[in-house]
């Protein structure tokens, strides 16, 4: 028990004046009665409003009273005084949490030593602690399982050919390049096959020539619709600068070549099969009458079909021409010279000894493959492809270009 003569602690500078203790009552007489120990009470852990750690115990036997602080630190609790004895200030030190989530500790001063009494020993009462937060999870493989709690409605699954088709399919069709070419591209061949038809009709016979020759000439023009819309699959977006856009969608740039080239010659095939099919059945229900040459399936095949492959893969050497210039004007005056220059060069050619060079330009320029492959040949040439040797001739050529556009696209930074 602490004199009340003791002297009590200075306060800190700066820091609150301690309310003084009440000093005890000086004894009337006799002697003093003994200090019956108080009986300790079961500690009662305090809640805390943070997250932590509140551990109560019983302060060692020397009273050391604490320096007051200007934070909220200690209070001065007045003790019950035991029987007989006087009370005591019991300075109760409450370290508050701190910004962070920490640990509280609440300490009670304990009384003077006294004889050991057979009450329950002191317990340590803590509060059980905050858990730690759970690892982070490892990287997902996709954005979904880094976020449990969301489903997409969109279904996440690996790309493939299909949706770069997907994609070609909507860039053709949604433009108006597709449209006016194509169209003009049916309407020649229609229109001047159907006006050849009417004015051979007129005629008395045409000889050995098959029926099905005469949609020659408005395949003739058709085939210089082709070659445009064929060379502005690719360049017109190295033109605009969206090629940027289809090659971040789809890095593969081999399936973005292949996608266009399938999207494009499925298109044309079967625009120009149609178109020819109805000019043959109209050529042959005019003129048939009239021509001594009988069209069977051989005929008929090479004349639809055949003739819709051939132009079909005309069109895929101009994509492949598209893509290695990267320029439209450019790749389109190249596709029509290749078209028409030889057959031009070849009709200057009057020399004797450049008659071998005439005979190959004209017999392997466009205009004669078409005339091949309609079952007819020009009069005036020596030489050339026969059948089906066009077709082949042709998908070679396509076959060349596409691989180098292929292997300079892989190369290129776009």
């Amino acid at each position: 028990m602490t004199s009340p003569q003791q002297p009590q602690p200075q306060p800190a500078p700066g820091a609150q004046p301690m309310p003084p203790a009440v000093p005890a009552p000086a004894p009337s007489a006799g002697p003093m009665p003994p200090a019956v120990p108080p009986q300790p009470a079961p500690a009662q852990p305090a809640p805390a409003e943070d997250a932590g750690t509140m551990m109560l115990q019983a302060q060692p036997p020397a009273p050391a009273p604490p320096a007051p602080a200007k934070e909220a630190g200690t209070m001065m609790l007045q003790a019950q005084p035991p029987a007989g004895g006087h009370p005591e200030p019991t300075p109760l030190s409450a370290h508050g949490p701190g910004k962070e989530a920490g640990t509280m500790l609440l300490t009670a001063a304990a009384q003077p030593p006294a004889p050991p009494h057979p009450g329950p020993a002191p317990q340590h009462a803590s509060v059980p602690q905050q858990q730690a937060p759970a690892p982070a999870p490892a990287p997902a493989a996709n954005w979904q399982a880094a976020t449990p709690g969301y489903v997409s409605p969109i279904p996440v699954r690996p790309t493939h050919l299909g949706h770069a088709l997907a994609a070609e399919w909507t860039k053709i069709r949604s433009v108006r390049s597709t449209v006016w070419t194509l169209g003009v591209m049916t309407v020649l061949v229609l229109g001047i096959g159907v006006l050849v038809a009417v004015s051979v009709a007129s005629m008395s016979t045409v000889g050995d020539t098959s029926p099905l020759f005469f949609g020659l000439f408005g395949m003739l023009l058709g085939v210089l619709c082709v070659l445009p819309l064929g060379v502005l699959v690719t360049s017109s977006e190295y033109g605009t600068g969206m090629i940027r856009t289809t090659l971040a969608a789809c890095p593969n740039r081999g399936r973005v070549l292949t996608a266009k080239a399938l999207v494009f010659f499925a298109l044309t095939f079967v625009v120009t099969t149609v178109v020819t099919g109805l000019v043959a059945l109209t050529d042959n229900a005019m003129i048939s009458d009239i021509s001594r040459v009988h069209v069977g399936a051989g005929e008929w095949l090479r004349s639809t079909v055949g003739i819709g492959l051939y132009v079909s893969f005309l069109g895929l050497l101009a994509l492949a021409v598209g893509s290695l210039i990267r320029h439209s004007a450019g790749a389109i005056t190249l596709m029509v010279g290749v078209v028409l220059l030889p057959f031009v060069l070849s009709m200057f050619m009057f020399a004797d000894s450049l008659e071998g060079v005439r005979n190959f330009l004209m017999g392997y320029s466009i205009p004669n493959q078409l005339t091949v492959m309609y079952g007819n040949k020009f009069p005036f040439v020596d030489g050339g492809p026969s059948g089906w040797q066009p077709l082949w001739i042709v998908m070679g050529l396509a076959a060349v270009a596409l691989g180098a556009a292929y292997a300079t696209m892989r190369q290129r930074d776009v």
